[in-house]
């Protein structure tokens, strides 16, 4: 992360406003997940508070009395940053840094400093500092002279010496005019890559779930790959795909996704709209909740919200398979209770990715699944369509072959969009429906 020096002590305040777009939250929990955020980006949380906060004081959105208390901690633990787990206005920001003495930094701050640091490809680099242009374009007004370090992220937590940026609302401009170009491009690349795939091709299965629900873990057990997962918000930033072998020996690709929040900023969403596209290019989506959390329920209205943002139809939504995971964190009767709300939902299944306990059982319901849609054709090929003949016993499931002295004829099971793609490909043979 660079040199943390001056500002590597933080303390961290949830301001609770009792609820949240009507969905009531846990407190404690909230703020275990700031202090997750902000351990995230190696800081060292000295002390973490949840603050009542009955009306919002429009200059410094907390309370005079909360205000004036917490800058005698700040100077007592010679603390360089507080994160406010909230939105702060950009006058907000730069009265409580007044007040205080340090830096202050806002939940959207917080997150886009993590995404910067954690990022890893050229795309999920320029996405990130697109979000954080825009959101830095509104703060021009801050000014800071006694921290002056270089570290690293996207410098919400120096001084004005890390970037010429902040003092040029026209150079911001002209650098997200670049970015948008560049992003352009890789979108165009992404975009030739899922047509590759289209021709392959496998159907598409995408992990998407709030930030520490085990969506890395459960990419890891399915496919044995080796991506980064641990007990860390944020852990997976860049989109990884696998193939994988179902019960019944069809192939299909997995995409491990970015995780969410409550309150990803929009303008994230936004940019991360390229690499979220393999969700909304998916043949079918699990959402993977931790039902141990207790803002389990929230948690999942949180991925719904960020999902419609993204554009997911709501017949899509409904058919996704809701993956509830760590149930080897909850009691014996929880576990129960788990088992037999499973059986009463086909679209739900509860299992243990850091144990394997009930990944077999998901894997026979995602074939299960890809398999709902599937009609048996007809196709009669010459002997020199090999590659046709190829293709069907590769991506479908040959019912019946019949040879003949010049052809050999299939009665073969696709689901609709194999059936679309096998005559997009081998446009002069024809399909006939059984």
């Amino acid at each position: 992360m660079g040199n943390l020096q001056e500002t590597e002590r933080a303390i961290v305040l949830y301001p609770n406003r009792r609820s949240l777009n009507g969905i009531s939250r846990d407190a404690d929990a909230c703020l275990d997940e700031a202090v997750g955020l902000t351990r995230a980006i190696d800081l060292d949380v000295r002390h973490a508070d949840v603050v009542t906060l009955n009306k919002p004081r429009p200059g410094t959105l907390l309370g005079q009395g909360a205000v004036d208390s917490y800058k005698s901690v700040i100077e007592a633990d010679h603390v360089g940053i507080v994160v406010v787990d909230s939105a702060l206005t950009p006058i907000q920001q730069r009265n409580l840094e007044t007040a205080w003495s340090c830096k202050v930094v806002d939940r959207t701050g917080l997150i886009l400093e993590i995404f910067g640091a954690r990022a890893r490809t050229r795309e999920g680099r320029l996405q990130v500092e697109l979000a954080h242009l825009s959101y830095q374009r509104s703060r021009l007004v801050r000014s800071w002279t006694h921290l002056e370090r270089q570290r690293g992220g996207f410098g919400f937590l120096g001084g004005p010496g890390e970037t010429q940026i902040e003092a040029d609302r026209r150079q911001i401009d002209d650098r997200i005019t670049r970015i948008k170009r560049g992003l352009s491009r890789v979108t165009r690349t992404r975009g030739l890559h899922r047509q590759a795939r289209k021709r392959v091709p496998y159907p598409v299965v995408a992990l998407v779930g709030y930030t520490n629900a085990g969506k890395s873990t459960l990419f890891n057990r399915v496919t044995g790959a080796g991506v980064m997962a641990a007990d860390q918000l944020f852990a997976t930033l860049d989109p990884t795909m696998r193939d994988v072998t179902l019960p019944s020996g069809r192939k299909i690709i997995i995409s491990d996704t970015v995780g969410f929040v409550s309150s990803l900023p929009t303008s994230l969403i936004a940019a991360f709209r390229a690499t979220l596209e393999e969700v909304l290019e998916a043949d079918l989506i699990l959402h993977v909740r931790d039902v141990s959390h207790p803002d389990s329920d929230a948690q999942k209205s949180d991925v719904l919200d960020v999902l419609e943002e993204l554009g997911v139809a709501q017949n899509r939504l409904e058919k996704m398979v809701e993956v509830r995971n760590k149930i080897d964190l909850l009691g014996e009767d929880d576990r129960t209770t788990e088992q037999v709300r499973s059986g009463r939902n086909e679209n739900e299944i509860p299992l243990s990715a850091a144990s394997g306990l009930g990944c077999d059982a998901l894997l026979e319901l995602i074939d299960l699944r890809l398999n709902a849609d599937r009609s048996v054709v007809e196709v009669s090929l010459a002997f020199s369509d090999g590659e046709a003949m190829a293709w069907l016993y590769d991506r479908g499931e040959v019912l019946d072959r019949r040879d003949e002295e010049n052809q050999t004829h299939f009665r073969v099971g696709l689901d609709a969009i194999d059936i679309a793609r096998f005559e997009h490909r081998f446009s002069a043979i024809t399909t006939k429906s059984v």
